[in-house]
């Protein structure tokens, strides 16, 4: 299968409805697409190098993938916007638990949902203890190297995650998937805030792809049609509540 169709969703019919095309969405990170963000980038003042180059976004694909076999297509492990919005026509929809890691608000940025003046928060993955129940997408033999190559663009856009495979478990059996977790090296990476602290940034924060609280509301509505509970995102979706008044 290369779209999203009833066999795509044969895991979890429950999401059918739940996540944007690729064709709508505007995470699908297409050549037309980065000349977009490359144009508001200089309407911003941004500098040339706002963005990893595509040599280097390349460069970092092969560094981490260039040896993997892509004759069974990839999985790929979603735990933030991939799970609502994941830009990329796939095959089968899974759910997914990855061990030693946490989704964490752990670095800022000034595009897309904040601003050189109010930066927000981004979810990332820490290694950590614990579990992260998420989803795994699997990209199909015969559109995964193109599908990837788009992925890449959005992900490693400004080079803030650190590429790797990991096994992951799924109730169809353990797959191994590549994870976008996080990168301490890079100058946007903040680490875990305090939760009042993480709470005020994202209840503040917007920009031109909309609130950073809508982001993080999307988040929890999208765990809650999974029935996946994640105190982190609980405690921190109540505060933000809180600061707005309900």
């Amino acid at each position: 299968m290369n779209a999203l169709t009833h066999d795509a969703f044969r895991h979890l019919p429950e999401l059918r409805d739940k996540l944007t095309p690729a064709e709508q969405s505007a995470l699908r990170v297409t050549p037309q697409v980065l000349a977009f963000w490359d144009e508001r980038a200089r309407a911003q003042g941004r500098p040339a190098d706002w963005r990893w180059s595509d040599r280097q976004i390349e460069a970092s694909r092969q560094a981490a993938l260039g040896c993997l076999d892509l004759r069974d297509g990839l999985w790929v492990y979603g735990y933030g916007s991939l799970m609502w919005d994941p830009g990329v026509h796939f095959a089968e929809i899974r759910l997914a638990a990855l061990d030693g890691h946490q989704r964490r608000f752990n670095f800022q940025t000034s595009m897309a949902r904040g601003t050189v003046e109010q930066p927000a928060l981004m979810l990332s993955l820490e290694a950590r203890a614990g579990c992260c129940q998420g989803l795994a997408i699997h990209l199909a033999a015969e559109r995964a190297e193109a599908e990837l190559e788009i992925l890449w663009r959005r992900e490693m856009i400004r080079g803030a995650y650190r590429p790797v495979m990991l096994p992951v478990a799924t109730p169809q059996g353990d797959i191994s998937a590549l994870v976008f977790t996080s990168n301490p090296s890079h100058p946007e990476y903040v680490g875990e805030l305090p939760l009042p602290d993480t709470a005020a940034i994202i209840a503040r924060a917007a920009g031109v792809m909309g609130t950073n609280r809508d982001y993080l509301e999307q988040m929890a509505r999208q765990l809650a049609a999974l029935e996946i509970h994640d105190d982190y995102v609980a405690q921190l979706l109540s505060k933000v509540r809180e600061i707005h008044g309900g």
